[in-house]
């Protein structure tokens, strides 16, 4: 049987134990008037824990999703909606910065490790056949290969001694695009240097 739509009078009276069952029956509205109500308080509670607008809206645009197909899943006998909907956001939020935190120790590892190779090179030529001037001609020639955005983000931290958060203040970029660029363009300076290495 197909549910009877509701109109913005009836589903902004409702209360929320209403709108959760009318979201159940698959009604827009009832998720747009939940969003309208609780948003700002739920994003707020992320923002206690995430610290970044950008996340925050993110997390809260999940919640919304989740609670669009998972309705079903709320029992009144459970508590208030709101407190529902506030411990979804509560563990939608601590996973995003767990999240970042394992993202982040993994990039500064990786730009640990790198960085260590690079100063662990044996830059004295072997049998004269790599000098320092060869090997700083085929880095710039490599680098020169990288996207010009990957490029500057590899440059600011390797040759300029700038963290991620300097460098993304220094060219204007969300600090989650700084740590994507400085990925790619390392991987591809890795696989790059693979010949350089054999060499040396």
């Amino acid at each position: 049987m197909v549910k009877p739509l509701l109109d913005y009078a009836t589903i902004s009276c409702a209360s929320d134990e209403s709108l959760m069952q009318a979201i159940t029956d698959r009604h827009q509205l009832a998720l747009d008037e939940l969003y309208s109500r609780h948003g700002g308080r739920l994003k707020s509670m992320i923002g206690r824990v995430i610290w970044e607008e950008g996340d925050a809206d993110d997390v809260l645009q999940d919640i919304m999703i989740q609670l669009w197909g998972e309705a079903r899943k709320y029992s009144p006998t459970e508590g208030k909606p709101l407190a529902w909907m506030a411990t979804l956001a509560r563990r939608r939020a601590i996973d995003r910065v767990r999240r970042r935190q394992a993202y982040s120790r993994a990039q500064d590892r990786y730009a640990d490790q790198l960085q260590q190779s690079f100063c662990s090179y044996n830059w004295k030529p072997l049998a004269d056949e790599v000098s320092r001037s060869d090997l700083r001609e085929f880095l710039h020639k490599q680098l020169q290969r990288l996207p010009e955005s990957q490029r500057e983000a590899v440059q600011l931290a390797f040759f300029k001694g700038m963290t991620h958060r300097e460098i993304a203040s220094a060219t204007r970029t969300s600090l989650g695009t700084v740590k994507t660029r400085l990925e790619l363009g390392l991987r591809k300076l890795s696989q790059m240097l693979k010949p350089m290495r054999q060499k040396l």
